[in-house]
């Protein structure tokens, strides 16, 4: 093989890998995108929450605190999720 030939494979080879990248990257992006949106009606429903909490019984406080609670550890952890796809 002449080097031209091989110098084509070549530069073949890195255009191949780089394309393939860059479409990684942008469904890396909406991944990240999806994951995000998953998190923001969390948040939603958390900050819906808080403020059914301010209307409700001391008794029902403790329950709606709690459930908020592990919504806002949800909503950390799909955070987490997001900066993970970047």
């Amino acid at each position: 093989m002449d080097w031209k030939a091989k110098f084509q494979d070549v530069l073949s080879d890195l255009e191949r890998e780089r394309d393939e990248l860059r479409v990684r990257i942008h469904l890396g992006k909406a991944e990240a995108r999806d994951e995000l949106a998953k998190v923001d009606a969390k948040l939603e429903e958390l900050r819906f929450r808080a403020g059914a909490a301010r209307t409700e019984a001391k008794s029902a406080m403790d329950e709606i605190g709690e459930a908020a609670g592990l919504l806002a550890d949800e909503i950390k952890q799909g955070f987490e999720r997001v900066r993970k796809t970047l």
